[in-house]
């Protein structure tokens, strides 16, 4: 007996994701403009994950969203390899220097 195989998909290698449909990288994006926004409209910044080169290029985006949305700009700084930083002007990260010696 054959039987035919409606909406099969072939799944992904072990260990890589799956890319994002349209419609899902859209909600997703609004998702965080309203989330991020809400945080850094708080505290003025926020920090959120960013592991892959995909997921910076989506936070830079949203904080171009957030920028065009609030007319002030909100900066994007990377924190360490897997984290982005997003803040409004005068919450930026201070520069890391060494103390001066005596």
């Amino acid at each position: 007996m054959i039987r035919d195989l409606y909406n099969v998909r072939l799944r992904p290698a072990e260990g890589t994701a799956t890319p994002l449909t349209e419609q899902e990288e859209q909600r997703y994006r609004a998702v965080l403009f309203s989330e991020l926004g809400n945080k850094i409209a708080d505290q003025g910044w926020v920090r959120y994950p960013a592991y892959t080169p995909e997921e910076r290029r989506r936070l830079v985006d949203v904080a171009h969203r957030l920028t065009a949305y609030w007319g002030q700009q909100v900066f994007v700084e990377a924190e360490d390899q897997c984290r982005l930083r997003l803040c409004l002007a005068g919450y930026e990260a201070l520069p890391k220097t060494l103390p001066a010696r005596p």
